[in-house]
């Protein structure tokens, strides 16, 4: 199990953004103005938060709102890499950006605000559509890095393309729907939770073995023209549940380009013993954590959406990282990081 420390490095902000009012943040999720400003302004206490206060006012100093917003883009400039000194230039690097963050987008996703590899190498700019443009080594570093174990690919957060960290990896399969059987995903079937053509994808790479798309798509009876998009449903729907993920690429079909598909518990069979003796408490408190150290600040809502969540679910991870001092309530009920307190501390 990862240790709460796990990755968390700490980042300083460049200088002219410290100020008197070293705490001060602004969620910019909920245009929520909250700060701890050593007293300067009246606190309302929010109980055991381990003697911090917290402030939430409308009618902050303009100049204090300003800092605010440049502290937390510099943070998110440290996080997300978007900074031109910490863009990432080697496969390596990107490894470890992974393994910094627990779990990051491999493309920006409209209206998730998270950690993206395209970003982190190609800066904050849409995806280009031109196959030569550099930011495009993503694509290669991540069809290397398929068949090494060296990190987890697949379609997982809202059943987009996921990379996340072996460390973090038990964790998401302590909250997914498996059992920790192989074939597992016939009682998910029979249970509502996967379609016909689900539970045929599955049963075919359980028999056969990987395969690549185009050998999965015949011997799980869907290579019908008109089954294409009820083949790709299946496919994202068992990423999505930690039963299949992509394991190398072959030289197939019309592209000479598809991905080979492997079970999930074969490809990597030491994560279910490693999530069997997490509770779904630390698990949720462990990727809360690595989100919360990536943005800085979030509500409630904005973590519901982007792991899909129920909103208790949420709450009694944030209290959970509270209680073990890695984060500070917000009155909204949302959370602060502290790594995001450090950043807005001058340095010693």
């Amino acid at each position: 199990m990862r240790s709460a420390s796990s990755g968390s490095s700490i980042f300083r902000p460049p200088p002219g953004l410290y100020s008197p009012c070293r705490r001060a943040l602004r969620s910019l999720e909920l245009s929520l103005l909250i700060a701890t400003c050593d007293h300067r302004w009246h606190a309302t206490s929010v109980g055991a938060v381990h003697h911090e206060e917290i402030v939430a006012m409308a009618d902050l100093p303009k100049e204090l709102v300003e800092e605010v917003e440049a502290s937390l883009r510099a943070y998110r400039a440290h996080t997300y890499r978007t900074s031109p000194s910490l863009r990432l230039h080697s496969l390596e690097q990107a490894v470890e950006f992974v393994r910094e963050r627990g779990f990051i987008l491999f493309w920006p996703i409209k209206n998730l605000d998270l950690p993206s590899l395209w970003v982190a190498v190609a800066g904050d700019r849409p995806v280009a559509a031109e196959h030569d443009d550099p930011g495009h080594v993503t694509w290669r570093w991540k069809d290397e890095m398929l068949s090494k174990r060296r990190w987890y690919y697949g379609k997982l957060l809202r059943g987009k393309a996921t990379l996340v960290s072996l460390d973090l990896l038990a964790a998401f399969y302590a909250l997914s729907p498996r059992l920790a059987d192989t074939d597992d995903f016939r009682e998910a079937y029979h249970e509502g939770g996967l379609t016909r053509e689900a539970l045929q994808v599955a049963e075919a790479i359980l028999r056969e073995g990987p395969l690549d798309t185009i050998a999965l798509r015949r011997a799980a009876g869907l290579s019908r023209p008109q089954a294409k998009y009820r083949f790709d449903r299946a496919l994202t729907e068992l990423q999505r549940g930690l039963w299949i993920l992509p394991v190398g690429v072959a030289k197939a079909g019309a592209w000479r380009y598809a991905f080979v598909y492997e079970l999930f518990d074969r490809w990597y069979p030491g994560i279910p013993a490693q999530a069997a003796v997490l509770s779904e408490e630390e698990a949720r408190a462990q990727i809360v954590d690595d989100l919360l150290r990536s943005v800085g600040i979030a509500s409630p809502m904005a973590i519901a959406t982007a792991l899909r969540w129920k909103r208790e679910a949420v709450n009694r991870a944030i209290l959970n990282l509270v209680e073990s001092r890695r984060a500070l309530h917000l009155p909204d009920g949302g959370a602060v990081h502290h790594n995001l307190l450090h950043f807005l501390e001058p340095a010693s």
